[in-house]
């Protein structure tokens, strides 16, 4: 058996050949035009919604900080695997090398983990928002808000640091064929030829980490509102409190249950299909959601665009 590192041992001919789904689909060339606009709409939902935010005094909110910092995570995740999963299928070369493959992991972990902490620290603000009002502005400053978000950032890449170098020096025995349409780590495991038990436990350990801890806050964090909202006495106030955390918690339930299941429950349990579907939803669909769920059914984020698009050209303002 070859115990050859990959840096020395993943050139020419020994690339990763990504499957991909289209294979599993009666008609890939509709499959790829619907991912391609679902990639479109992304970027373009996302765009807007950061430029929104930035060039709009009144949403220069913590909240809305955050959530600028979502959406520019969700640009940045669907960039990672779309492009290359696309032009895969348009040009009939689905080979990836070993450095595009250890590239692509680090950034699709490191940004699915800075999501993880991001979600929890926008259920913190939420918390201070309805349960502290008066002491909001300072316990949300925004030099606590750049701490929090750098934070995120950086336990992320902490995750990418962790998991793709010890993936990716695995020995590669066996068939070359990922199972995926990117190079995610239960799948790459799957090909090697060694005892992968350790780092499944590793694995295991971190996510637990990544997502208990995140979810622990976030379950806190909203018991605590719904309390408070059920005290409250305002109707409209219960109603626009409701709508916002109603809004994070689709978002959280959708992220953290598919990752869950990705990464929590054992590889033998998981089937090739199974994998690139569940995948298909954090990876794909999520990013295109966030913008709809979090903030365009948002009357601000509604009524910043609508004056925007009265004023005339839509970046007139900008480049004054």
């Amino acid at each position: 058996m070859d115990d050859t590192p990959w840096l020395t041992n993943h050139t020419g001919g020994s690339n990763f050949i990504l499957l991909g789904f289209f294979s599993l689909s009666k008609d890939p060339i509709f499959l790829c035009v619907v991912i391609f606009v679902i990639f479109l709409m992304a970027l373009s939902g996302n765009s807007i919604l950061i430029f929104l935010i930035h060039s709009n005094v009144h949403l220069h909110t913590p909240m809305y900080f955050f959530i600028s910092q979502l959406s520019l995570m969700d640009m940045m995740y669907i960039s990672v695997t779309v492009p290359k999963m696309l032009m895969d299928q348009i040009t009939g070369v689905k080979k990836i090398s070993a450095p595009e493959c250890g590239t692509q992991m680090f950034f699709y972990l490191t940004l699915g983990g800075s999501e993880f902490f991001l979600l929890a620290a926008m259920a913190c603000d939420r918390y201070m928002a309805i349960c502290h009002p008066l002491r909001y502005p300072m316990l949300m400053s925004h030099r606590i808000c750049l701490l929090l978000a750098a934070g995120c950032w950086f336990l992320g890449s902490v995750d990418g640091f962790m998991l793709t170098p010890i993936t990716m020096t695995f020995p590669f025995c066996r068939s070359r064929e990922i199972h995926h349409f990117f190079c995610e780590v239960p799948a790459i495991m799957k090909l090697s030829c060694s005892d992968t038990s350790l780092i499944e436990t590793l694995m295991y350990l971190c996510c637990v980490l990544m997502i208990l801890i995140p979810v622990t806050v976030i379950s806190s964090s909203y018991s605590l509102i719904l309390i408070t909202i059920h005290r409250m006495k305002s109707a409209e106030g219960r109603k626009k409190a409701f709508a916002t955390c109603s809004s994070h918690m689709t978002v959280v339930i959708l992220f953290y249950g598919t990752a869950s299941y990705t990464y929590m429950i054992p590889i033998s349990y998981h089937t090739p299909e199974k994998d690139m579907v569940v995948s298909f939803f954090y990876t794909i669909l999520t990013p295109v959601l966030n913008p709809l769920i979090y903030s365009f059914r948002n009357k601000d984020v509604t009524g910043a665009l609508r004056k925007r698009l009265n004023v005339g050209p839509f970046f007139q303002e900008a480049t004054k």
